[in-house]
């Protein structure tokens, strides 16, 4: 039997109109599975816990140990290591040797040179950032379309579930679409349990489980200890407290006064069509606005509603609401913001 997320899995990538046999081999599934789910559309799969497997290293891992310490002080390269293990049998990959003495000798696995670029419409990376402690928080929802990096940002003071669907919503009728998958680190509102039913197969929050499905995007997990597989959105958390946040916070702090989250939500709106998404992007030498036209014509579409009143949410947080996304451009000059700040 298949777990209850690979079964949204295999209803998404239906949906989005892969074949069954595109939707096996993505998977690493039977055909025959994929057509029998999708036949009996079960939604209440039975779940069972698959064993992890022996991993191809293991048998040499004795070898590796008494090797290492042979060589000292000479550092033994992964290389050298992986030729001789190989001598002895080994049939795995370097890589799977190297993320192992990077354990073993206890450091960190070196960021890769190479940023991988993904197709329009496929990923939107999703990360909070924490823009101000204290008794007043201002917490900023960043959501990054992979192809055009176009992105969407919304102060909240609260990271709860309700909160994290809402933007969700707010971002999808922004982008006028949505992607295919949807890529997160470990928030407690999506995952409940990582590898539940084993390597790569993990336990979704139920009410999470229950919005992709119905917005029809595959909620994918970047690895532990590799925030570099959602790294667009990393650099984006940093880019928007030191570019937006921060010269507001403290231009408004010389005045007097204090940034709320109902008025950065104003001010982010104007910063991001005439600043953010207007700047050449250094990876791709495209302004964002322009690759974001591009885009648009490949997300999924909306769903009838997409934002319906969400009853649980607490009016208290000033969230942007639908009359906020103008579906036109907004062209304002940089002049606004000193007009906003002296409205304030």
């Amino acid at each position: 039997m298949i777990t209850k997320e690979e079964l949204m899995k295999i209803q998404i990538l239906h949906q989005q109109g892969l074949s069954q046999r595109a939707i096996a081999k993505q998977l690493g599934i039977s055909r025959n599975t994929v057509k029998r789910y999708l036949r009996a559309a079960l939604d209440t799969p039975v779940y069972t816990a698959r064993a992890k497997g022996r991993s191809k290293l293991e048998p040499y891992t004795s070898f590796l140990h008494s090797r290492i310490k042979q060589a000292k002080p000479v550092h033994l390269s992964g290389e050298v290591l992986f030729r001789e293990v190989k001598e002895l049998g080994y049939t795995g990959s370097l890589s799977l040797l190297r993320q192992y003495l990077y354990q073993y000798r206890g450091k960190p696995m070196p960021e890769p040179v190479v940023r991988f670029e993904t197709e329009a419409g496929k990923q939107m990376q999703v990360d909070w950032g924490q823009m101000r402690g204290g008794k007043q928080p201002i917490h900023a929802f960043i959501a990054v379309l992979g192809f055009s990096r176009a992105m969407m940002v919304i102060f909240t003071d609260n990271m709860r579930y309700d909160t994290l669907e809402h933007c969700h919503r707010l971002t999808f009728d922004y982008f006028q679409g949505i992607p295919r998958e949807v890529w997160y680190d470990n928030m407690k509102t999506v995952v409940v349990e990582r590898n539940a039913y084993g390597e790569g197969q993990h336990k979704l929050n139920q009410a999470f489980y229950q919005f992709a499905k119905s917005m029809g995007f595959i909620p994918k997990l970047c690895h532990t200890y590799r925030p570099q597989t959602k790294g667009k959105v990393e650099r984006m958390v940093r880019y928007v407290r030191d570019n937006f946040f921060r010269p507001l916070n403290t231009k408004l702090m010389a005045l007097g006064q204090t940034l709320d989250v109902q008025s950065a939500n104003e001010e982010v709106l104007i910063w991001l069509e005439t600043v953010a998404h207007q700047r050449i992007h250094d990876t791709t030498k495209q302004k964002p606005a322009e690759r974001l036209i591009e885009e648009r014509k490949v997300l999924q579409g909306l769903p009838p509603i997409i934002l319906p009143l969400v009853a649980s949410l607490d009016t208290s947080v000033p969230l942007p609401s639908l009359k906020v996304f103008n579906q036109q451009p907004l062209h304002h000059d940089l002049s606004v913001y000193d007009q906003l700040m002296e409205a304030i």
